[in-house]
């Protein structure tokens, strides 16, 4: 394996960029690019990028530079991009994503490492060019003075003269000045102290994150500068930084020492032109497994297993203490493993450079336990003895019902729609743009549907609150060790709970798993199921009921108390969720069925057109057939079933001997007092019912089919859901003979043109009501 260091990339000090210094308005560090340190040419001032901030830079003199706003820090896919040659080697031999050890120090903006400026300036602390000197004095002096270090090193005071105070320490500042001034003045008290404080310029190189020429405050030390550049980068090394003053080197430091112990002895104040050299990485080695901070560590010489695992945090929790492995590569060449146990002379075991050393963790199995879980109180672990059995485990029948029984029991909810104002009023704010007639439409058929859906989830809600445990059937999954295989083992809960029969009140073993089981959970014979149905309307005891086994719809209208004297048998609405899936299917294909033709149809108007003229209107007749297909693609069938109840003087016993189904709708509405036409009629209308009058009359009513009216397709949809047309009754007078009954709807389609594409779509009003869309496509149509 190549070793894990790229060559270094050494930076002359004429490609360096000359710093800028800052405002004390705008805290920040910065560097800058194109500029020259031995020809002082102007550079291009840039925000540094990704760099922390050290703390305010005051401004220094009248001549500084204006600062540029600093720019968010380094984000952390930063460093999830950049990999070492290590890292990338264990990913793909090993499937391992381990961090470079201290590298997420340098992830966010350093902020606990920025210098304050406020701070107390330190007793060494030597003064330079921009520090700013605050002098006061009174007595025979009155003097309160703001003096910045010039160029030359020196300050200038008024009737002393120049002072040159460059390289002085700040403890030796105050004497020092004190003993200029006396040449002069006599008597009088002197109290000196920095103001605003220079910034230096410092060169970081190496292996930094982002090496450069760095702006940043004469407080800075060395750790601040690090942070400044973002750090070492992936091949850079954390353990041998140096900090370069001349040819000599002042001070190595091992940010482990920092990381670890919080040991910041190393660190030391910086000069202006300073160097801080970065090297390449060090020896590495990987640790995972069982660790507390698994991740990838730089060693040195004389490197031992003890060592690492202390830097990891030390073993974790749930590792296993007494043996780890070391994959290792053996002399540049090939890889082997290596495994030792975790003891004194283990942990003494000398670490090379690529090594991975894996902790194990202990193994998640019981010894002495058996498990119940599933559909009970508190699923948990029990401890296994001799002769413990199913029974032991559950000496409560309560035991066997969840948690989530009881909180759904008990929550406080409300499953009631919103008021048909508030509705109206949302659905009319969304649909501005519709016509009068479409909002109305569109309204009665959302209102429709928001009622359905709160009816629905109310049924759900109220099944999904009650429970049943299967006690015919439990399981226990029982693991051998001795071939590695899983036996399941059911048994009958009821015979062992409730009669404590020994067949099936099974002896445990240590290990074994028993799953307690819902009747929901497995699908149970129909006898067995739990079956809920809606009852609505002119009932007696409208409500949702838990069915008995096998119940008709005729035994649980006797079973709650029958019907009012209002009710209105023959109209009965049965919906059933199979039966509007299957409708749903056949609307789907019926209507795809339609579009191809209505693709051919345009197709071949428009290879027949004869002018522009007839071209523009047999495409807006295409159009507005396609409008039609939208309007009853957006429509749902109902799943309504039609019952063949007598229309007149019904009874519950007229009720077919349907068996219902979970899920099932019943609703029977009152006797209505109406009868509808509609169509191609003169006058579309609602007429009140009279018991006397045939189809014939309220046509006749409705002032009889217009000139487009066909009499020969008119067909009614009955108040029970079954449509009667003139086709069934042939061309005689038996259809306009017959009766309407309350409820009922009579329509008249118009007769459609014989070169009108329509003819090649049959009777889509017919087509879709044989597959339950009902009086709402009829409406669309005519519409």
């Amino acid at each position: 394996m190549n070793r894990f260091r790229p060559l270094i990339f050494l930076l002359s000090l004429t490609s360096m960029s000359v710093g800028t210094v800052h405002s004390q308005d705008s805290p920040q560090i910065q560097r800058t690019l194109g500029g020259s340190i031995l020809n002082n040419q102007p550079a291009l001032v840039l925000p540094r990028v990704g760099t922390p901030t050290l703390g305010s830079l005051p401004q220094i003199g009248p001549s500084a530079a204006p600062s540029v706003p600093a720019p968010n820090p380094p984000a952390r896919r930063f460093l999830a991009e950049r990999r070492n040659e290590f890292q990338i080697f264990l990913r793909e031999s090993a499937g391992l994503n381990l961090p470079i050890f201290g590298q997420d120090l340098f992830q966010d903006a350093p902020t606990t490492f920025a210098p304050v400026e406020n701070i107390p300036v330190t007793p060494d602390y030597a003064v330079g060019p921009g520090d700013e000197i605050l002098l006061r004095g009174w007595g025979q002096v009155d003097i309160d003075l703001r003096a910045t270090v010039d160029r030359t090193g020196s300050i200038h005071i008024p009737k002393v003269g120049n002072v040159t105070v460059t390289g002085l320490k700040f403890q030796e500042l105050q004497p020092f000045l004190k003993a200029q001034i006396g040449r002069i003045f006599q008597n009088f008290d002197l109290n000196v102290n920095l103001g605003q404080l220079r910034s230096i310029q410092v060169f970081i190189v190496g292996q930094a994150r982002q090496p450069g020429n760095y702006t940043i405050s004469s407080l800075s030390t060395l750790v601040n500068a690090i942070f400044a550049s973002g750090g070492p980068s992936p091949n850079g090394s954390m353990r041998g930084i140096q900090l370069k003053r001349g040819n000599k080197v002042i001070t190595e430091l091992d940010l482990y020492d920092l990381l670890l112990s919080g040991d910041k002895s190393k660190d030391a104040p910086l000069l202006p032109g300073d160097v801080i050299y970065i090297p390449p990485i060090g020896p590495l080695v990987a640790l995972t497994g069982g660790v507390n901070v698994p991740a990838i560590y730089e060693i040195k010489e004389k490197t031992i297993l003890d060592d690492v695992l202390k830097w990891g945090g030390g073993l974790a929790t749930t590792a296993n203490g007494r043996k780890a492995t070391i994959e290792r590569i053996q002399d540049r060449r090939v890889r082997k493993v290596d495994e030792f146990a975790l003891d004194k002379a283990g942990l003494q075991q000398a670490l090379q450079d690529g090594d991975m050393v894996k902790v194990y963790a202990i193994s998640p199995r019981f010894d002495n336990v058996v498990t119940i879980r599933g559909n009970v109180s508190d699923p948990m672990h029990f401890p296994w003895k001799d002769g413990l059995r199913v029974k032991d485990l559950i000496p409560e029948k309560e035991f066997l019902i969840p948690r989530l029984y009881w909180i759904k029991r008990n929550a406080l909810s409300q499953f009631a729609g919103r008021s048909d104002e508030e509705s109206k009023s949302d659905r009319e704010s969304k649909s501005d743009r519709e016509s009068k007639s479409d909002r109305e439409s569109k309204s009665d058929r959302e209102s429709k549907s928001d009622r359905e859906s709160n009816r629905e989830e109310f049924r759900r809600e109220v099944k999904r609150s009650m429970f049943e445990v299967n006690w015919d059937y439990a399981a226990i999954e029982r693991f051998n060790l001795g071939d590695l295989t899983t036996k399941l083992i059911p048994f009958n809960l009821g015979k062992a709970i409730l009669q404590a029969d020994a067949e099936h009140n099974l002896t445990l073993q240590p290990g074994d798993v028993i799953t307690i089981f819902s009747k929901g959970d497995i699908a149970q014979p129909l006898a067995k199921q739990s079956k809920y149905v809606r009852l609505e309307g002119e009932v007696s005891g409208a409500g949702l009921y838990q069915m008995e086994p096998g119940e008709t719809l005729r035994h649980l209208l006797q079973r709650t108390g029958g019907v009012t004297t209002n009710a209105y048998l023959y109209a009965t609405v049965f919906t059933r969720e199979s039966t509007r899936v299957e409708q749903q299917k056949r609307q789907d294909e019926a209507l795809a069925r339609m579009e191809m033709e209505l693709d051919r149809a345009a197709g071949r108007l428009a290879a027949a057109a004869l002018s522009k003229e007839s071209s523009e209107a047999d495409q807006m007749q295409i159009e507005g057939r396609r409008r039609v297909l939208n309007s009853l693609k957006a429509m749902k069938p109902s799943g309504r079933i039609v019952l063949e109840i007598p229309s007149e003087r019904a009874d519950i016993k007229h009720l077919p001997e349907v068996i219902l189904e979970d899920g099932d709708r019943i609703f029977i509405p009152p006797v209505p007092s109406v009868v509808s036409v509609f169509g191609a009629v003169y006058n579309q209308n609602t007429f009140v019912h009279q018991s006397s009058r045939a189809i014939g009359d309220y046509l006749a009513q409705a002032g009889g089919p217009t000139r487009d009216g066909d009499k020969s397709q008119m067909f009614v949809i009955r108040a029970n859901g079954s449509v009667l047309s003139r086709n069934q009754t042939g061309w005689g007078s038996s259809f306009t003979g017959a009766k309407m009954m309350p409820g009922d709807t009579l329509v008249v389609p118009e007769r459609m043109d014989q070169t009108s594409i329509m003819r090649e779509l049959k009777d889509w009003a017919q087509i879709l009501y044989q597959i339950g869309l009902g009086a709402a496509a009829i409406k669309v149509l005519r519409e």
